[in-house]
Formats: C-alpha cells, sequence, structure tokens
C-alpha cells in the first residue's frame, strides 16, 4: 500500500527531476530552478532555490554520500554544487546532444549519463569516457544505478545493476561491473513492460528490490527486480509523470509531474501485493451509482473543478451523468462556450468507454496528454497532438515531445482525417 502524505508546489513549470539524500529532496525544472527540502519538514532550505541555470533543468542527483548535487541541462551542461558550502565546485557539458539522464556509481568515482540519441555513455569523475551503450532507440530519458550488489555465479564477480527507460515505452534492467583491473563492463539483463507511453523516470528502492517507474501514461509502476512482476500501479497524477525516487533509509516514494506537482508517498512494505493494483480505483463503484459527491471528485480529476458547483446546484449523479447531452448541457446547464461543452462531453464519453472496457486506439490518442484527441494537429516531427497540449508544450521549447529533438518549425496543420476517424470510432462506440 502507498499512501500520498504530502505535495510540493513550488515550481513555476513542469517538474524534470527529483532526487533524495539522507536528509534532503532536490526537485529540478523546466523553470531553470533546483530547488532543496528537508525531509523532516519538507520546508524549502534556506539557500534554495538554486539557480543560474541558463537552460531548463532536465535531472538532478546527489553522490552516495551527498556531498555534492550533481544537475544536467537541456544544453547538455553539467554542474556539481558542494552542498555543505552551497557553491558551484564544478561544470562541464557533455557532447552529443540533449543530457537526459545521469547516475552515480556506489562509490561516487563514476556516473553514467543518457543522452536523446539512445546512447548510455559511462564516465569516471574526470570525465573520460570510459564505454559506450545503444539503449533505447528514440532515446533514453532516466537511468539509476543500485546501491546494492548482485552476485554472479558464472565468474563470481559482484555486479550493480542499472536501469534505463526510454521513449520506446520500456525499462532495461542492465548489470554493470566497476572494476580497476577489468575496467567497466555492461551486460544486458531484461526488459519490463506495463506502460502504454514513453517512460520518463525509474529508480531503484534502497536495497534493489524493487525499481519504480513513471511515464507520459500518467502511471507510476513499482516493480520487483528479481521476477519483473509489477507490485503498484500509482495513478495520482494528472499529467505525464516526469521523475520518481525512493527515499534511502524510510519508505518514501517521491513522483513529480508535468501537473507541476511532486507526490510524496508512504510506502507499507509489510503488506503483501499480487499483481497489479491501481491504488485509488481499489473500491470502486459502479458510475451508475456515483453520488453527487463522487461525481464531483470525477470532475476535479479531470480538470473541471469549475463546475463542481454547477453540477451540484442540479443534482448531478452517476446515473444523470452518464445521460448528459451537447443539448442538456446547453439548455439545461447552461453551459455557454462550446469549448468548454465539448470537453465536458470528451470527458464523459472516455468515462463510458471505461465502463464497457473499451480500449481507445493507441493512434488516437494525444502522446503528451494520453487522452483521447479532439482537436487533432501534426506538428513537423510527423505526429500527431491535441492543438491544446502541444501549444502549451510550445510555449516554453522547441523540441518534438516524441523524439527530443529540434522542431524547424512550430506551424501545426490540423489533421482533418484523423479528426474524422475519431469521430466515425465514436459513433460506432454509442450505437
Amino acid at each position: 500500500m502507498a499512501t500520498l502524505i504530502h505535495t510540493l508546489a513550488d515550481h513555476s513549470d513542469d517538474v524534470n527531476c527529483c532526487a533524495f539524500s539522507s536528509s534532503c529532496l532536490a526537485t529540478c525544472s523546466l523553470d531553470k530552478t533546483i530547488r532543496v527540502y528537508s525531509l523532516s519538514t519538507f520546508a524549502e532550505l534556506p539557500y534554495s532555490p538554486l539557480q543560474g541555470r541558463a537552460s531548463p533543468v532536465r535531472v538532478c542527483r546527489f553522490s552516495p554520500q551527498a556531498a555534492y548535487l550533481l544537475a544536467g541541462a537541456a544544453d547538455g551542461s553539467v554542474v556539481l554544487w558542494n552542498v555543505q558550502s552551497t557553491k558551484l565546485y564544478r561544470s562541464g557539458k557533455v557532447k552529443g546532444g540533449s543530457l537526459m539522464a545521469c547516475a552515480f556509481s556506489p562509490n561516487g568515482n563514476f556516473f553514467v549519463t543518457g543522452s536523446s540519441s539512445g546512447d548510455l555513455t559511462i564516465w569516471d569523475d574526470k570525465m573520460r569516457c570510459l564505454g559506450n551503450e545503444k539503449a533505447h532507440d528514440l532515446g533514453v530519458t532516466c537511468c539509476d544505478i543500485s546501491s546494492h550488489p548482485v552476485s554472479d555465479s558464472e565468474n563470481g564477480f559482484k555486479y550493480f545493476q542499472m536501469a534505463s527507460c526510454g521513449q520506446d515505452n520500456h525499462i532495461k534492467l542492465w548489470l554493470i561491473l566497476f572494476a580497476d583491473f577489468l575496467g567497466v563492463q555492461l551486460k544486458y539483463k531484461c526488459t519490463l513492460s506495463g506502460h502504454s507511453a514513453p517512460v520518463l523516470a525509474c529508480a531503484f528502492s534502497c536495497d534493489g528490490q524493487m525499481v519504480v517507474s513513471g511515464s507520459v501514461d500518467k502511471c507510476v509502476i513499482i516493480y520487483e527486480t528479481s521476477t519483473g512482476n509489477t507490485l503498484h500501479t500509482l495513478s495520482q497524477h494528472t499529467r505525464y509523470v516526469t521523475t520518481c525516487a525512493f527515499a534511502p533509509r524510510s519508505p518514501l516514494l517521491a513522483t513529480g509531474s508535468m501537473d507541476k506537482t511532486v507526490h510524496i508517498w508512504q510506502l507499507d512494505l509489510k503488506q503483501p501485493c499480487a499483481g497489479q493494483c491501481t491504488l485509488e480505483n481499489e473500491s470502486k463503484v459502479a458510475v451508475e451509482d456515483w453520488s453527487e459527491d463522487d461525481v464531483s471528485a470525477w470532475l476535479c480529476a479531470q480538470d473541471l473543478a469549475d463546475f463542481v458547483g454547477l453540477f451540484k446546484m442540479h443534482n448531478i449523479d452517476g446515473k444523470e451523468l452518464l445521460n448528459l447531452t451537447k443539448e442538456s448541457l446547453a439548455n439545461e446547464l447552461k453551459i455557454e462556450s462550446l469549448g468548454l461543452r465539448s470537453k465536458v462531453l470528451q470527458k464523459i464519453e472516455e468515462l463510458r468507454m471505461t465502463m464497457t472496457s473499451v480500449s481507445v486506439p493507441d493512434e488516437f490518442l494525444c502522446p503528451i496528454t494520453r487522452e483521447l484527441m479532439n482537436d487533432p494537429v501534426i506538428a513537423t516531427d510527423g505526429y500527431s497532438y491535441e492543438r491544446e497540449a502541444m501549444e502549451n508544450w510550445l510555449s516554453n521549447r522547441r523540441s518534438s515531445p516524441m523524439t527530443n529533438l529540434p522542431l524547424h518549425s512550430l506551424m501545426l496543420t490540423p489533421n482533418r482525417t484523423l479528426k474524422m476517424a475519431i469521430s466515425r470510432w465514436l459513433e460506432t462506440q454509442q450505437k
């Protein structure tokens, strides 16, 4: 079981990464800042935020002894902060595209970076390249190294587990050997599936027995590393999950999202879990049996909180909700905006499809929101997106949500063919 105990909402833009030390939590964002919090009170520390970055900060990591905080930015720059003095210790730049991920070895003498080109690169503390591996075809989004070694029965060496994830929807587990006399060896172990969209974050628990991942599908999945089985699925975030991290000495899990929040979960490690469970839906009530309060909670979860009072005024319960039409929204509830009526109806349609266990074709889902598209447009990367979601994306970046590569133009072209196909599909579901 996992329980939400605190939410941090200090960043002014998407949260990209979070990292624990034994006493602190660090988070970084597209707002170009790194924020550091106390784990005892979750209050922001006096020297936070750490600023001075000219580019959005994509990743942050504490060194194993928490002496340093490493941060990597979209322009490929890498900075190392001295945690005690809060001063910049060392800086550099990684060649070959955007730095998307980094992880320290347990002794702090090596670290691994992942790039938008799909490569994992191993470096020593003097920034010398020791090895390179093509890991994810569409780009690496995150990587992590467990601090607990595992034995290799073939040769008796002690390997460390490494996890990587990418735009290919997968998490890959690796065995990595750091040895002065052998150099660095990297061995592929297995692939974990479960997400229906690109995986943006992964992290090991302190004992290496669990690995957690966050995805564009808005879900957080906790796996057992020895078997690859799913232990928990958390779907509390309303936008896609960009970061996740286990605390080193307490049963805490932090998850950050494009909804600009960081959720902190308390894990009950004694409670057995069999298979997959969606925590907030464990005691689901049929939609037609929803109370007015259930409808209000659903509206808030769908980013429709402004309609809670209106729906309560008209005594809209689950049965009434499912019977709403565009005419009743306009004539009875007096929702004048066509755009708002369309948004409400779209959410109700998605709810009806969930009830009947209908699987929405993946090509009808926006890659950014993972929701059924209402106004699909084609970007210059060749992919189709919901117009509002893509316009929000382009308001502070010029890269493709799918490939992380620069867009040569910000032009969006209506995809009328796809819009007609979605309309025809919706009509068949209503029959």
